[in-house]
């Protein structure tokens, strides 16, 4: 992954066109890059999101979508029950029962 200016950018490999493409995922607006060689391709993200800001502020538009910090989760029954239960018995919500157990797997 590639970071700039706190955005994130994610690369793959087009073996027939032989060329290193990404795309910036955390963004209200769909941009790419690509690069013929991996010392070529942070330069290609790093302008593509330079670009896109430039852009935003002489349109006067917000660059960076918002989370929400809502999320809908389909989970089994007895996954909701159990987590409610560890959560009931730690003394805490199962919202953030939930938040800290993304925490701690977000840090490993």
């Amino acid at each position: 992954m590639l970071k700039h200016k706190g955005y994130t950018g994610v690369v793959e490999f087009d073996d027939e066109a032989n060329v290193l493409f990404g795309r910036v995922i955390d963004l209200n607006a769909v941009i790419t890059f690509e690069a013929k060689s991996t010392t070529t391709i942070k330069k290609a993200f790093v302008d593509s999101v330079d670009c896109y800001l430039k852009t935003c502020k002489e349109n006067n538009i917000e660059p960076k979508k918002s989370f929400s910090g809502n999320i809908r989760l389909r989970i089994p029954p007895d996954i909701h029950q159990q987590a409610f239960v560890n959560a009931s018995e730690k003394g805490s919500s199962l919202n953030q029962f939930i938040t800290e157990a993304l925490i701690h797997e977000m840090s490993v």
